[in-house]
């Protein structure tokens, strides 16, 4: 078989966990280029570089792009993908992490995990022997990261110094769009209010890998000044799973971070909306918006399955 140069796999991510991306940022570029390729490829002509592996899917949370999208993309690329929720395993009977990464290691040629605490994942990536890749925690959605970065490059081209904007509540998403958007390049500014910023180790390791490459990570209070001229809106839920107990004082605090075509005047003629699902209607984001000629939000959900096809390319290249 012969693997098309598009996806010949970056040194640094071969055989690699990706947890958070911070593993390997001088692959994002390469990443996001093999993803274009997959996707003006038809997907029955994608090469089988996963011919005859195994991909076990693991999701201890609910989720519809993540797995939807895995499995696809393994598929695609010739793989079996093994999908299994956290009551299918021992592991939610009590059995260690350290056993489940040793027993899958003999089995599977790479793990994609879905967890809560970002610990869980770190623990079964240090005891597996084969590849772990971050399909969502509580601190970073790496993959999610991937399909936003692809999405603003095939809609702007070169990225270097574009601003993008993201408003509401720090999240994982927040803290992994900054730094793949600093890995290539672009000018990242998170408009959070108090209690809701991504942690300051995070903005500054991404606002110092970004700025040689003429952009950065930085946060403001103002969503107005995140705005001014931002070719890119971004946001998600204000109310995550877990997040119910404490609904009223999130809406509160979030409100004046909401998306809609106030804030939109603010940014660049040409900006989009990007929204990484599933949207409350008229909370983080408008109706209109959403829906709207600025919204990226559908390209940009259907790109994860491109942009962790990619990936998987890459590490079991």
């Amino acid at each position: 078989m012969t693997t098309p140069a598009e996806l010949h796999p970056h040194p640094a991510l071969r055989g690699q966990s990706i947890l958070t991306l911070k593993e390997a940022p001088e692959a994002v570029p390469d990443v996001v280029r093999s993803a274009a390729w997959l996707k003006a490829t038809p997907r029955n002509r994608w090469p089988a570089v996963l011919d005859g592996r195994a991909v076990a899917l693991i999701f201890e949370r609910p989720s519809t792009r993540t797995r939807v999208s895995f499995d696809v993309g393994v598929h695609h690329l010739g793989g079996h993908p093994l999908t299994l929720n956290g009551a299918d395993l021992q592991m939610g009977r009590g059995e260690s992490i350290r056993d489940t990464a040793l027993v899958l290691s003999r089995m599977v040629s790479a793990v994609v995990l879905r967890t809560g605490p970002h610990a869980v994942i770190e623990e079964l990536a240090n005891h597996a022997t084969v590849p772990v890749i971050n399909g969502l925690t509580y601190d970073h959605h790496p993959c999610q990261a991937l399909a936003d970065v692809l999405t603003i490059s095939e809609r702007f081209g070169d990225v270097r110094g574009l601003k993008v904007a993201y408003l509401g509540d720090g999240n994982n998403c927040c803290v992994s769009l900054m730094i793949a958007g600093a890995a290539l390049g672009m000018d990242v500014v998170a408009a959070c209010p108090e209690g809701f910023t991504p942690k300051a180790d995070v903005v500054r390791w991404a606002d110092e890998l970004g700025r040689p490459l003429g952009g950065g990570a930085r946060v403001v209070t103002s969503p107005q000044e995140a705005a001014a001229g931002a070719k890119v809106l971004y946001t998600d839920t204000w109310i995550s799973m877990g997040d119910e107990d404490t609904r009223d004082a999130r809406l509160a605090a979030l409100g004046p971070y909401r998306v809609d075509d106030d804030l939109i005047a603010h940014a660049h003629a040409a900006a989009i909306v990007m929204h990484c699902l599933p949207a409350h209607h008229g909370e983080e984001v408008a109706e209109g918006v959403l829906y709207g000629a600025r919204s990226a939000v559908w390209d940009q959900a259907e790109n994860r399955i491109h942009a962790q096809a990619a990936l998987l390319a890459h590490v079991l290249g």
